[in-house]
């Protein structure tokens, strides 16, 4: 089989299953409480003049990273299934060249991690900017910000590479969300510790670098260095895949 033809079945696994749906219905939800907490807040803290002041993009800093981590759990639940419930074997049945089914397992899931950003970082903003003008305070965030944070939400989907990466290797459901949440929130922190300078790589730094809210480094560096983040991951996967029996 050719690689267009193995996209596209691995297209129709991701959207044959609830799972996706499953996914965006989550991203409501948090729109949903997001607007809610907006028109309810007292402003005690300031956090409504804080969502709400153009000139503070800390507001928006969120946006990119939980789009990454959210697409690497997406991406690390699809691939670890098929492997935990045995459906890849079909797949390589079909392809016995185990490497071009991987990378299209791969391109599919990021397609559908990116969309998936897409859809959550646009749902947060759109109900924050309807809802915060109900209230005393108004959302001044211009439209260019607003469009480069969907943007850098949207490449941050490519974080569902490395979560695949991380399903490929551990292959358990349970396991690779634990090792995924483990890589995004609990690892970086302790590395930064250990190591200084190393803070500035991290993949939530490097998601807000992209979004425009901080420049600890340039944007070209965070586009490679998260692409790297992904990058590495996906060829562990994949050569774990290669040396692995499946049966």
């Amino acid at each position: 089989m050719t690689m267009t033809p193995l996209i596209r079945s691995e297209l129709r696994k991701l959207t044959s299953t609830k799972m996706p749906f499953a996914f965006i219905a989550v991203l409501i939800v948090i729109a949903a409480l997001n607007a809610f907490a907006a028109i309810s807040g007292t402003d005690m803290d300031g956090s409504k003049a804080f969502i709400s002041t153009e000139a503070d993009q800390q507001s928006l800093m969120a946006f990119a990273f939980n789009a990454f981590m959210g697409a690497g759990l997406f991406g690390a639940i699809a691939v670890a299934r098929e492997y935990g419930h045995n459906t890849v074997v079909p797949t390589f049945l079909a392809s016995p060249r185990r490497h071009r089914a991987v990378l299209a397992q791969l391109t599919a899931v990021a397609i559908g991690g990116c969309i998936i950003s897409l859809i959550g970082a646009g749902l947060t903003v759109t109900t924050v900017a309807i809802s915060l003008p109900t209230t005393d305070f108004c959302f001044h965030v211009s439209a260019g910000n607003v469009a480069r944070v969907v943007a850098a939400s949207g490449f941050a989907g490519a974080g569902a590479i490395l979560g695949a990466g991380i399903g490929a290797v551990v292959r358990n459901v349970g396991g690779a969300v634990t090792l995924t949440v483990f890589t995004f929130i609990i690892a970086p922190p302790l590395v930064a510790q250990l190591a200084n300078g190393t803070a500035s790589w991290m993949p939530a730094n490097l998601a807000n670098v992209i979004s425009g809210t901080v420049d600890d480094v340039s944007q070209p560096a965070a586009l490679l260095a998260l692409a790297a983040w992904a990058a590495v991951r996906a060829v562990v996967g994949l050569v774990a895949v290669q040396r692995r029996d499946i049966v």
